[in-house]
């Protein structure tokens, strides 16, 4: 019995690491988005020969079908988020070129499951791509991020150009309402140096100084760890309770990493991470912390 060849195999596969991009940032959600990958892929080779070769281009029709399962899932996603216990925040990603294979098909250090780590990745981002329709969010990831003309985002979401451009462009005054001014790379880093520091010696007043006054700090558990069931406001409130954590657990170890590319926090308790920090910054100050404490959310985070 003879297989099947497949010269364009290889052609295939390089797709893999666009799709796996594409599908976190429309997702936040690096376990859904391997499911998507996943289940593209089996979509194509369901196909005969002959319906695969009379695609044009295989990379495009993979990218439409990924498209349109983001979509569909984003529509269910906002029933399970209601259900969801506590805060819903986007997965985290570890700065690093390979993953954990938990969980996954692939070997550590396959390329094809690596994120390109961006500013369309940031948590803040993330965060903001949360309030968008699906609609919104498809339209406005495909044509700003992955540059995909509207005439090519209109075939994927089954909408006119117009309408995609409108989207967009809804989407666009979202992000903008969100945006701060930047803070540089260098001065968010000492910034989460010292928030570390003040937490590990439990001093509020250097924690309040930290924070901006109208901070909000954001904890997802998933109803599987304990978190805080509604983000904690204002500087004084979080800075005593992050205090009164430290205090809870003195076997926390508490490093510095970059989390979706930007100056983080992982804390580890007998070499396994049970909590990763992301920041968002208010010039000098801390504007937000999101803290991920899910367990399912922290696939990459710990060796296998």
């Amino acid at each position: 019995m003879t297989t099947r060849s497949d010269p364009g195999l290889s052609a295939i596969m390089s797709e893999r690491r666009q799709l796996i991009n594409l599908a976190y940032r429309l997702l936040g959600s690096l376990a859904d988005a391997e499911d998507v990958v996943q289940e593209t892929y089996a979509r194509w080779y369901a196909l005969s020969r002959r319906q695969q070769d009379a695609i044009d281009s295989p990379g495009a029709w993979l990218t439409t079908v990924a498209s349109r399962i983001c979509l569909d899932l984003l529509g269910s996603a906002r029933a399970r988020r209601e259900r969801y216990v506590g805060e819903w925040i986007p997965e985290p990603l570890p700065d690093r070129t390979e993953w954990s294979d938990a969980g996954s098909g692939g070997t550590p250090d396959d390329p094809a499951d690596r994120i390109t780590l961006d500013e369309s990745v940031n948590m803040a981002f993330l965060v903001v791509l949360e309030s968008m329709t699906p609609a919104e969010r498809v339209a406005f990831i495909l044509h700003d991020v992955f540059r995909y003309s509207f005439t090519e985002v209109a075939e994927i979401v089954g909408r006119t150009p117009a309408a995609c451009r409108q989207l967009a462009s809804s989407a666009r005054r979202r992000v903008r309402a969100s945006d701060a001014p930047a803070t540089p790379a260098p001065q968010q880093a000492r910034i989460v140096r010292a928030f570390k520091q003040a937490w590990a010696a439990k001093d509020l007043q250097a924690l309040i100084a930290l924070l901006d006054p109208d901070s909000t700090a954001t904890g997802d558990g998933g109803g599987l760890v304990r978190a805080e069931l509604q983000p904690i406001e204002g500087a004084e409130q979080i800075a005593r309770f992050f205090a009164v954590r430290a205090g809870a657990a003195p076997n926390l170890t508490v490093v510095e990493c970059a989390v979706n590319g930007q100056p983080g926090l992982m804390a580890q308790l007998d070499g396994v991470t049970v909590s990763v920090l992301a920041f968002d910054f208010a010039g000098d100050r801390i504007k937000s912390i999101w803290t991920v404490l899910n367990p399912d959310k922290l696939r990459p985070w710990t060796p296998a």
